[in-house]
């Protein structure tokens, strides 16, 4: 070997361990950088004239695992979707509340019967009675509170779906641009790793609202499509389109155009979360606005139904005209059953016992129809209230098993429904959020280990040493020739 072919493969050498040294470097500084991805220099040998000319360096790759990276993507998509179920569920449970809850709504049922039965033990008791109204009238409050809030689940998911949107519209449209730079970027010689970084924490961001999955191109092009068989990038980036709404009321459905579904380049796609771009966070709140809340809103209107059914029979009340409510009304009239979609927002007292609208009290005791006061001693109307409050009858409408029902029972089995499914919904949080963190786990164990890039450190500066050298005792043998 020539001298200068002794310089050259020594030269070629401390280029490869600065370059390395730089690699080294710049996995430790970022070991606890999210989405950042350990680099390997990736070197081999060069020739000229088919003898060995030193190493070369080809590039700097990214360490991935690709089939644990997808995994964590669907496992992150998973989370989103079961978080956002728990916590409505959860909220939901709140506002109607547990037995223990003096406020709940079973607390509410359980006190108007408690208060009838006292004024029923003394009929001719202006306080009694107006407890009986005030307890009706807590009933009605929490039921109207019920329907608000659910109105406001909607809304608030509502504009969520449309957040979601926009950010996923965005951050396609980012990863598209990034693929065009990395393949100018990789034209031009140039590393851009880095530029694949800031692209892979992009499409982590978008697998937390739609599970995708990352299909890899040549001269390092990805395609993105959705599990549900959605193409979000190929190519081109899609354009996902929704509009928002300022209001929701109960009756408002995607279904009658009153609420915005989702297009996907222009066309309708479906927007349940079992659809194409269900599963992920945008899934779990189209679910929420179109079937969890809606489905609730059912049942919390069968309740304010069974109440003002309860109270409406001309039986327990004879000074009740044919056709009119009786103590509960729908909106301060009688119950129609094909108009029953809201029917909890409406919910209101008669207002011919509340004095807040004009009513008298004493009617609890002597009719809702009377025009003057009856016998103060006279517990009919109020022991025919306690009966009809007791007594066991099958829900008009609703999901309600095991019935029949009184109408403290009724109450009770709606928060146990909705207690059981937040704990079914808690349950499948719990399992994605532990399959995510082992997920999570190996794929950083496919990361930066500060302890093995300490030990790359000491080959770096052991080939650089050595090339050094090489280099030194070339000077030293051009020297003792120059002076020859």
């Amino acid at each position: 070997m020539s001298i200068s072919s002794s310089l050259s493969n020594a030269l070629s050498g401390l280029t490869a361990a600065a370059r390395m040294a730089d690699v080294v470097a710049s996995n430790t500084a970022n070991a606890m950088t999210e989405g950042y991805a350990r680099r390997e220099l990736e070197l081999a040998s060069q020739s000229m004239g088919g003898t060995g000319a030193g190493v070369r360096v080809v590039g700097v790759n990214r360490v991935t695992n690709e089939v644990v990276l997808q995994d964590r993507r669907l496992s992150d998509a998973a989370v989103s979707n079961a978080e956002i179920r728990s916590d409505f569920l959860s909220r939901l449970e709140g506002r109607i509340g547990n037995s223990d809850d003096p406020q709940s709504l079973s607390a509410r049922f359980a006190a108007f019967e408690s208060a009838l039965i006292e004024a029923s033990s003394r009929p001719d008791s202006a306080s009694r009675l107006a407890s009986v109204l005030e307890s009706a009238r807590s009933i009605v409050t929490q039921v109207n509170s019920l329907d608000r809030e659910l109105s406001t689940i909607r809304v608030e998911a509502d504009q969520s779906i449309g957040a979601q949107v926009k950010r996923l519209n965005e951050s396609l449209a980012q990863v598209d641009e990034l693929n065009a730079v990395i393949l100018a970027q990789r034209s031009s010689g140039r590393d851009a790793t880095a530029l694949m970084d800031q692209r892979q924490a992009l499409v982590d961001e978008i697998a937390q609202i739609v599970p995708v999955r990352q299909v890899n191109r040549d001269h390092d092009q990805i395609s993105l499509f959705t599990t549900g068989g959605a193409i979000l990038l190929e190519g081109n980036a899609a354009v996902i389109g929704f509009d928002t709404v300022g209001v929701i009321t109960a009756d408002m459905t995607q279904a009658s155009g009153a609420l915005s579904g989702l297009t996907l380049n222009g066309m309708p796609i479906s927007s349940a979360d079992d659809g194409v771009l269900g599963g992920g966070a945008l899934g779990a709140l189209f679910a929420i606005r179109d079937e969890l809340a809606p489905s609730a809103q059912g049942q919390i209107d069968a309740v304010a139904r069974d109440l003002i059914e309860r109270f409406s029979d001309s039986s327990i009340d004879p000074t009740i005209p044919p056709g009119a409510p009786g103590l509960f009304t729908d909106n301060g009239g009688a119950l129609d059953p094909l108009l029953e979609v809201g029917l909890a927002g409406r919910l209101q007292l008669n207002a011919s016992v509340d004095p807040l609208q004009g009513g008298e009290a004493w009617r609890l005791r002597d009719g809702l129809g009377a025009v003057t006061e009856g016998v103060s001693g006279n517990a009919d109307i109020l022991n025919g209230m306690i009966s009809a409050l007791s007594q066991d009858r099958l829900p008009s409408s609703g999901e309600f098993s095991g019935g029949p029902f009184s109408a403290s029972s009724l109450v009770g089995h709606l928060a146990s429904q909705v207690a059981g499914d937040r704990l079914s919904a808690e349950t499948r949080e719990a399992y994605a959020l532990s399959r995510q963190e082992s997920l999570t786990q190996l794929s950083l164990a496919d990361g930066v280990d500060t302890d093995h890039e300490m030990q790359m450190l000491l080959k770096v500066e052991q080939a650089y040493a050595a090339n050094a050298r090489v280099i030194q005792t070339i000077d030293a043998l051009i020297s003792q020739m120059l002076e020859l």
